[in-house]
């Protein structure tokens, strides 16, 4: 504990006077790069970023738009409730604009102005009301607010067609790296070990795991990654990101007064569930008497709040996985990783950073993972099996199925679930991954993988044209 401490002290002292002149606002997150492809496109629709709270979209945006645009207005639904009555009285596009230059002397300049509404469940009858601004086409649109999951199924009308939805997630790893000033050298050799499948540099390598060890106990909340980065005092993170977590049990509060109890404990439980043995929900630990069906609804809110990330098992690991997907067996990892170091008894901190033997690391380890999964783009899933055992995760990956376990310890090649798997010729499986603490190598059709790289597995999203016709001359 004591070296871990000096440590921290001389990095202290060789880095404050320029720790203290960084800004939150220094941090790269990727999501502006698409933002920039969506306003460069000229598609003629309002842009909404969705997420968590304290994921950093408030300021995203006014990052984004203080370098794009000339002029930006920004309308905020909580801090400005005349707002609200304004827009609700309007009935057109005119109507809204009219009442936009009342509320602010900013120049509303067609083709250089953004508007930018914010917190806007608070006024959900401006989502409709999209439409009608995007098709006038004077200005750029972009749209925040907090649990807009759970509030945009209650909104008579979504303007499909004209807004486009992007989700944000708390940093991932790599973006983290980022705000920790590690070179774009060491990140392109990282990339090319990743895919080339050779031992990444070993210099590199035990950095690359202390930085992850540290991010498992910061996470990506951008205000902990923030206080960490001025301060080196993991004390303080951990005070922003009680914070946090406090935030979250007053919305859960105000959400469902009368279920309240049962939705907060669920949340509670993530920790625990994460640490027993099969990993999976059990809602006896809620009440004896607990039903699924009853309250499904609990967990699919902390699901669209981006308070939690449900993993469903699947009976079958095969294309499409969608097909035998479970709803009522799941896994719940918290939705940052770092909240949920925070939310474990007070020392676990310490102890990864000391890499304690007597510890569960695999909880933190899977929760990361997670995370990065569905940062990039993939639905979770684990499978599970009397026969065969249980993956810790399966995903669709170039349009086949890669299956996933994740080791924390040093008996990283017993896997015995994964080699069932790859052995039943039923499956057609090619290859699995497993993230682990150790160096690249390949074993027969498995990629052991440092868990830091997690995060270059990414979906597919571009696709090739597809070309079809039919010969209809007899038709004809």
């Amino acid at each position: 504990m004591h070296e871990i401490q000096n440590k921290i002290n001389c990095k202290k002292m060789q880095n404050m006077a320029y720790l203290w002149k960084r800004e939150v606002n220094d941090m790269y997150r990727t999501i502006e790069d698409e933002m920039h492809q969506f306003f460069t496109a000229s598609s003629g629709q309002a842009l909404m970023i969705t997420g968590a709270r304290q994921v950093g979209k408030t300021y995203i945006i006014r990052k984004y738009a203080k370098t794009h645009f000339e002029y930006t207005v920004e309308i905020n639904f909580i801090e400005n409730e005349d707002a609200v009555n304004l827009f609700e009285q309007a009935k057109s596009s005119a109507d809204i604009l009219l009442r936009i230059s009342a509320l602010t002397d900013i120049p509303l300049v067609p083709g250089k102005t953004l508007i930018f509404f914010d917190e806007v469940q608070e006024c959900k009858n401006l989502i409709t009301a999209v439409k009608f601004l995007a098709e006038e086409g004077s200005y750029q649109y972009i749209l925040s607010g907090s649990l807009l999951g759970t509030e945009l199924k209650d909104i008579r009308s979504i303007p499909v067609g004209y807004m486009t939805i992007m989700e944000m997630f708390p940093m991932d790893f790599f973006e983290f790296c980022r705000a920790n000033k590690v070179s774009q050298n060491v990140m392109e050799h990282l990339e090319e070990c990743f895919h080339q499948k050779k031992p990444v540099d070993f210099v590199i390598h035990e950095k690359m795991m202390e930085l992850f060890r540290l991010y498992l106990i910061v996470g990506g909340m951008p205000a902990a990654v923030d206080t960490y980065i001025q301060t080196n005092n993991i004390s303080q993170v951990m005070k922003i990101q009680k914070g946090i977590i406090g935030t979250y049990h007053k919305d859960i509060a105000r959400y469902d007064p009368d279920e309240k109890l049962y939705l907060s404990e669920i949340f509670q439980l993530i920790p625990s569930e994460l640490n027993s043995k099969n990993k999976r929900f059990i809602l006896k630990n809620l009440n004896e008497n607990f039903k699924f069906s009853r309250y499904e609804h609990s967990f699919i809110w902390l699901k669209e709040a981006g308070v939690a990330l449900p993993a469903y098992c699947v009976q079958e690991p095969s294309v499409p996985l969608l097909l035998s997907k479970s709803t009522n067996l799941f896994k719940l990892f918290a939705s940052d990783v770092g909240l949920l170091a925070a939310m474990y008894a007070d020392g676990l901190q310490i102890k990864i950073l000391t890499k304690e033997a007597d510890i569960n690391y695999g909880a933190v380890y899977e929760n990361a993972v997670a995370q990065e999964l569905k940062a990039h783009g993939f639905e979770l899933y684990y499978f599970q099996s009397k026969k065969q055992g249980e993956l810790d995760f399966v995903i669709e990956y170039h349009g086949k199925i890669l299956p996933i376990e994740v080791k924390s310890g040093k008996a990283y090649t017993r896997h015995p679930a994964l080699n069932n798997v790859l052995e039943n010729k039923q499956y057609g499986i090619e290859e699995a991954a497993v993230f682990c603490n150790e160096n690249i190598q390949v074993k027969d059709r498995i990629f052991y993988c440092p868990v830091y790289l997690a995060g270059f597995l990414k979906k597919d999203t571009e696709q090739d044209d597809l070309y079809y016709s039919i010969d209809l001359s007899v038709l004809q």
